[in-house]
């Protein structure tokens, strides 16, 4: 078919994914190259624009290395990334009906540019944040499955920023920091110590932060840390305990903040802390339980 028009050209584009041998990738490319094309009728896209998006996207790949990742914070800051969480956990949800479950999994949310993977397995009651800047918090909670059930064994594959909400990653030549991974006891509890995190922008000296101030909005996300939690036979769930009342809590810049998610921080005056030790200064403390999903095929 050799297209005459707009119209025939997309159906030109569409007729060539009959050959494809995988059926799941001709569905995503059809949809693909519908909404692409209907998006460049809609705008009436200008040849210089369609030059200043592709110089857009190179520039993305560009400013992507071994420690930064543009395009997850593109995909972040554009809502795509938690569109897909969203939509994999409602699939989880639709697996789980009819379990009889006591009580919903913990909601996911983004992973986020900054996870590095092996983190040092540390014991319980670690600190985490040894030689960084920041308030000491305590974390504590449990781990079950969502019949309330403790997960012997289960791994927390804990991150964060600073106190200033600088990560480990953006500091050349830094080795990891504020990360580590622990496990739950027999009664599914854990405990360690690491910083009560503060808000910070993402990064905004590449092609993304200019997308960002052309689009007038503020870069900025509220205090959190992050947690990936999994257990043998059940569900992985990457998610992420917000510090309640932190500023842009509301209008968190990649749409990761779930109600679900938001910890009240409880600040201590010096003295002793809950797992015996003595501190020398105030100190914060946050609980939250983690809920898994049985693991389905």
């Amino acid at each position: 078919m050799t297209p005459s028009n707009e119209n025939e050209l997309t159906q030109a584009v569409l007729q060539r994914l009959e050959g494809a041998s995988d059926p799941r990738f001709a569905e995503i490319m059809r949809s693909l190259v519908t909404h692409l094309h209907a998006f460049i009728r809609e705008v009436d896209l200008k040849p210089e624009e369609w030059m200043q998006g592709i110089e857009f996207l190179t520039a993305v790949g560009k400013a992507c290395t071994g420690q930064r990742q543009e395009f997850i914070l593109l995909s972040d800051t554009l809502g795509a990334s938690m569109m897909v969480v969203m939509l994999d956990q409602l699939r989880a949800t639709a697996h789980a009906q009819g379990s009889q479950r006591m009580t919903e999994a913990t909601e996911a949310t983004v992973q986020g540019p900054y996870y590095w993977e092996g983190a040092p397995e540390l014991p319980l009651g670690a600190n985490l944040s040894e030689g960084v800047k920041g308030e000491p918090t305590f974390y504590s909670g449990r781990v079950t499955d969502t019949h309330g059930q403790p997960l012997a064994g289960a791994l927390l594959d804990i991150w964060s920023g600073d106190g200033e909400g600088v990560y480990d990653m953006q500091v050349e030549g830094s080795g990891m920091a504020a990360r580590a991974r622990v496990r739950t006891d027999d009664q599914g509890r854990y405990w360690f110590w690491s910083i009560r995190p503060s808000f910070y922008p993402v990064p905004v000296d590449g092609p993304v932060g200019r997308m960002l101030d052309g689009m007038g909005r503020h870069p900025n996300r509220p205090g959190h840390i992050h947690m990936m939690v999994s257990a043998p036979g059940h569900a992985r769930v990457t998610t992420h305990l917000f510090v309640a009342n932190s500023p842009y809590i509301e209008s968190d810049a990649v749409f990761g903040v779930r109600p679900s998610l938001i910890v009240d921080f409880e600040q201590h005056a010096a003295g002793q802390a809950p797992d015996g030790t003595a501190q020398a200064a105030s100190w914060w403390s946050a609980h939250y339980d983690f809920r898994l999903e049985p693991q389905h095929a």
